[in-house]
């Protein structure tokens, strides 16, 4: 009998076309939900009967939500936030599309953890989150927060939706609040103007050059954590049809 070996396909390819692995292959062989046959020591695959399995049972699987952060674990981006803060010498948060923090604060200055712990004074933060995240769905943003200071925001995009935002800053670009701006800030969050006051010295300030670095670091470092959710949303993908491919049914 004459075989043409176009019409066959190799064990590899039915592997790459059922995303399984090699021994769900032969698992498969084996309960009868394929079937092919034996050159020498190797398996061949009737096309026309992989295409026919294919057509009956590959229903789509429910896509991973991009917001899943099965995908993107928060202790795996909390992680790398904190080594990014590290290295930028900035503070810096991840947070949700509506700008609610999903990490906990990374490097923060004292200026900012001084607001920040105060009950009034976080939700005045949480607002200007929410400024950047909103501004971030349509590229790299930046403002200058309630309290003085420059922030600046880019979106994590997982399936081509956004996921999250990273923000980072806490720096200022010019002279530090005047006293009469920090007195006002005391007032408003109900902190030590003093302390306010000696915490704002401590502010780093960024030149032009040293802005600049910053917002081109940014995005690099939001696609860098795309790519990753990307990836492991498709091997979740792959794993979740290994399941159902390997189901007897």
């Amino acid at each position: 009998m004459h075989l043409d070996m176009g019409e066959f396909l190799t064990t590899r390819q039915i592997q790459a076309l059922l995303q399984v692995d090699r021994t769900t292959v032969y698992r498969m062989l084996s309960d009868g939900r394929l079937s092919g046959i034996k050159i020498g020591n190797r398996w061949r695959f009737d096309k026309t009967k992989i295409n026919d399995l294919l057509a009956e049972t590959s229903l789509p699987l429910p896509p991973i939500p991009a917001n899943s952060f099965d995908v993107l674990p928060i202790a795996c981006l909390q992680g790398m936030q904190s080594m990014a803060a590290e290295a930028i010498d900035l503070g810096a948060i991840i947070t949700d599309t509506t700008g609610n923090p999903l990490t906990k604060m990374s490097h923060p200055c004292r200026f900012c953890q001084l607001i920040y712990a105060s009950e009034t004074g976080r939700l005045a933060c949480l607002a200007s989150f929410a400024q950047l995240a909103h501004q971030a769905r349509f590229g790299l943003s930046q403002i200058i927060c309630h309290a003085g200071l420059q922030c600046i925001g880019a979106a994590i995009r997982i399936n081509g939706a956004e996921t999250a935002v990273f923000i980072a800053g806490q720096y200022k670009s010019a002279a530090q609040p005047n006293q009469q701006r920090l007195q006002q800030l005391a007032d408003a969050f109900n902190v030590d103007a003093h302390d306010l006051a000696a915490a704002a010295a401590e502010i780093p300030t960024f030149d032009y050059a040293q802005e600049q670095k910053v917002m081109a670091w940014l995005p690099k470092l939001t696609n860098t954590l795309s790519e990753i959710g990307q990836e492991r949303a498709e091997l979740l993908g792959r794993l979740q049809r290994i399941a159902a491919m390997s189901a007897v049914g």
